[in-house]
Parts: structure tokens; sequence; C-alpha cells
């Protein structure tokens, strides 16, 4: 038998599948449900006249096809996080891939012109101590 958690959680749908099979049932019929399955049944069977056990089979096949969905959505997350993850680490090491390049071309340089990276490093220093010396004098 579907629970009361079950029937409250997707109780717009339940609505619509009972109205459907039971044209019979009434807007106020349905509307009457305050969370008492039982009390639903019976109203059920009360305006149909349809027996008990092919309710609860009604409400049991719900059931089934609710669970159904979740564990397709659930399988659906599962392969969605799984090609983030593939791409994350696809990404993190395209990234790896490019700093080594990087690193390995600027050792280049430097072993072709020493000379002139010394100078670099040396300008870019001092370009950065007088920003920082302006930046404290400012403050």
């Amino acid at each position: 038998m579907i629970s009361q958690q079950t029937l409250q959680g997707n109780w717009n749908e339940i609505k619509g599948r009972l109205r459907s099979k039971w044209g019979e049932l009434t807007d106020d019929d349905v509307m009457t449900f305050n969370g008492d399955v039982d009390q639903l049944v019976g109203t059920i069977q009360e305006k149909t006249g349809e027996a008990r056990t092919n309710i609860e089979q009604f409400f049991d096949e719900f059931s089934s096809d609710a669970s159904a969905a979740l564990k397709h959505s659930r399988e659906s997350e599962r392969a969605t996080f799984s090609r983030a993850a593939t791409c994350a680490q696809e990404a993190s090491q395209h990234a790896g891939e490019s700093v080594c390049d990087g690193y390995a071309e600027a050792e280049g340089m430097v072993r072709r012109h020493p000379t002139g990276s010394l100078v670099v490093c040396f300008g870019t220093g001092l370009v950065a101590g007088v920003a920082v010396s302006l930046l404290l004098r400012w403050r």
C-alpha cells in the first residue's frame, strides 16, 4: 500500500490519475484527503463501488511507477556527476600540462638568453618594489 508521505508528495499527479481512472470522483471527493490513506481509499470505495483490493492495487502501481522514476532520476544524476567529474579531471590534467609546458619554455628561454633574462627579472623586481613602496606610503 502507498505510504502517506508518497501520497502527499505526489498528490497533484495522483489526483489527476484518480479522476482519470474513476471519472465519478468529484474535485470535492479528492480534496477531502487529509493525509489519511485509509480515508481516501474509503471515499473512493464509497463513490465508485470499486473493491478495496483494486484501489490498493492502483496505489501500489503508482508507487512502483514513482519508485522507477526515482531510480531513473538517481541513475541520470549519477551519470551527470560522472561526466562532470571526468570533464573536471580532463581540465585539470590539461591545465597541469599547460603549466609544465610554460615552465619548460621559460627554462629554455633563460638558458638561451641568460643575460636578458637577468635584466628582465631585475627590472620586474625593481618595478614591484617601487609599486609596493608607493602603496605603503599612500596608506
